[in-house]
């Protein structure tokens, strides 16, 4: 039984130890390198005494910076990834919740580091790695761990801005990545081309099947997110068969209409979440890449990434809805409604070993959410609410209708902002949209990218939707603000 995720990297070593298991523009790492790293960094680190406690990662994206995390999970710590990207602000409050002994930094980053608030230690990574490997401290940390042991801390703003650290433990790891390979049938030929930064839990889709698997991920440069065609040159060079995106970063590529220059040549598996794919887009995706399997994955970062899945079987129209499918295996799923009782249509509420740790070094906000299952008054049981909403439909499915604070009221109705959007994305001539509801102004705001002015967007909003739903505001945008995960940034546009 695996209690610990470097069960995957020991396995990996042992199948095929010299195979290039990450890669980008200026590094490869192989299985080994990754253990030899982790062997000889956790030995550095138990002897300068950290054990048990979360110690930043402040490095550049790289096969290097997996490695650190392979290093202080090796050391019996938990790893906090930031970015040189994150503001200073955010970076600082982050601090301030794990208050760290040590940063582990790069070249990039360790000047940086030295002028970020609080006391602690920065080093560079190549000098951790710098110890010779101790296998008796190695097996001794490794023989007192346990599953409910946490491994990262990955900060999510959520409604409020403010920095949430969602903790998670190896067996909410484990248990995700076996039931997320079941589902997507990975295996040893997958090519990975990872598009999400390391600080966030995306990246958990990609690192640990290619562990699993001895499969091998590109890190694909930020920039090519910018360049359509040169990103779909890219996944053509490097053989890359399998891609988790975030529906934006699929849509840019459809939307400036690069399919009309260049196909992806080898994708067989095209896995996508965290927004609405609209139809149009998916299915410009479906035609230039024929063979691919496409499945889209539902998730929170408080349900250790992705906890739902749908494979599509079947062709959909325009006004059509993708479903979420089905919860992974040994996840408990209920829709809960506004009276706390089971409904076909309610608030997403998971249970099971998906369910993070909770907030760290933040009770109160843990609290709010990670609450007790309140279907069971017998015994204790933790389950986490995910302020999304949807539906079950007739086919066992589940349907996926908006967060909660995406539904307002307006003019005395009560609107799903996405069914807007919907509206929107059905036109040809958009590439992608998004609404905010300024509650104090009470006005509906509309945000697009395409090419088709505003005039027309509103007249076939009339043709579309009840009255009160038509958006107070109208902006069309050359490009639609994004986060650094690649979703819409809706916070952004709602401060516009």
């Amino acid at each position: 039984m695996r209690n610990n995720v470097l069960d995957y990297l020991d396995e990996a070593v042992l199948k095929n130890p010299d195979k290039a298991a990450f890669i980008d523009k200026k590094e490869s790492l192989t299985f080994r390198q990754l253990k030899d790293n982790a062997d000889r960094g956790a030995t550095y680190l138990h002897n300068e005494g950290y054990y048990n406690e979360g110690i930043l990662i402040y490095m550049s994206k790289s096969p290097s910076e997996i490695s650190a995390f392979f290093t202080v999970i090796r050391s019996g710590n938990y790893y906090v990834p930031i970015d040189e990207k994150m503001p200073a602000a955010r970076i600082n409050l982050i601090i301030q919740t794990v208050n760290p002994r040590l940063v582990i930094c790069d070249e990039t980053t360790i000047d940086k580091a030295a002028n970020l608030e609080g006391e602690h230690k920065c080093i560079l990574f190549k000098d951790v790695i710098a110890a010779e490997a101790d296998n008796v401290v190695l097996t001794t940390i490794r023989n007192a761990a346990i599953d409910v042991d946490p491994i990262y801390i990955v900060f999510t703003s959520g409604s409020t801005g403010v920095p949430k650290g969602v903790c998670a433990c190896h067996r909410n790891v484990i248990d995700y990545i076996e039931s997320l390979c079941e589902a997507l049938k990975f295996d040893e030929n997958t090519v990975f081309g990872n598009q999400t930064p390391l600080y966030f839990d995306s990246p958990l889709k990609e690192i640990y099947p290619t562990l699993k698997y001895c499969a091998t991920t590109y890190l694909i440069p930020k920039e090519l997110f910018m360049f359509p065609v040169k990103l779909v040159e890219y996944l053509n060079e490097n053989k890359i068969n399998t891609i988790c995106w975030v529906v934006s970063a699929l849509t840019m590529i459809s939307g400036l209409k690069a399919f009309d220059t260049i196909k992806p040549e080898h994708l067989r598996l095209v896995a996508f979440g965290s927004e609405v794919f609209p139809i149009k887009q998916f299915n410009m995706w479906k035609e230039a890449a024929p063979d691919a399997r496409f499945v889209n994955l539902y998730g929170p970062t408080e349900g250790t990434g992705m906890c739902c899945y749908y494979e599509v079987d079947r062709d959909f129209a325009e006004g059509d809805v993708i479903p979420i499918g089905r919860p992974f295996k040994n996840t408990g799923l209920m829709l809960i409604d506004e009276e706390g009782k089971l409904a076909n249509e309610g608030e997403i509420v998971l249970r099971g070993s998906c369910v993070t740790l909770g907030y760290f070094n933040n009770e109160e906000k843990t609290n709010e959410v990670y609450t007790l299952n309140p279907l069971i008054s017998a015994y204790k049981e933790i389950v986490y609410h995910t302020g999304d909403v949807a539906r079950r439909g007739d086919d066992g499915n589940l349907y996926f209708i908006s967060r909660k604070d995406y539904q307002i009221k307006h003019m005395g109705h009560r609107i799903e902002l996405g069914e807007i959007e919907a509206a929107v994305n059905a036109l040809e001539a958009i590439t992608i949209c998004a609404c905010t509801y300024n509650k104090e102004k009470e006005k509906i705001n509309l945000f697009y990218v395409g090419d088709i002015d505003k005039v027309a967007v509103l007249n076939h909003l009339k043709d579309s939707l009840p009255r009160y739903m038509i958006p107070n505001r109208v902006e069309k945008l050359d490009r639609m603000p994004l986060t650094d995960n690649g979703k819409i940034d809706r916070k952004g546009l709602a401060a516009m």
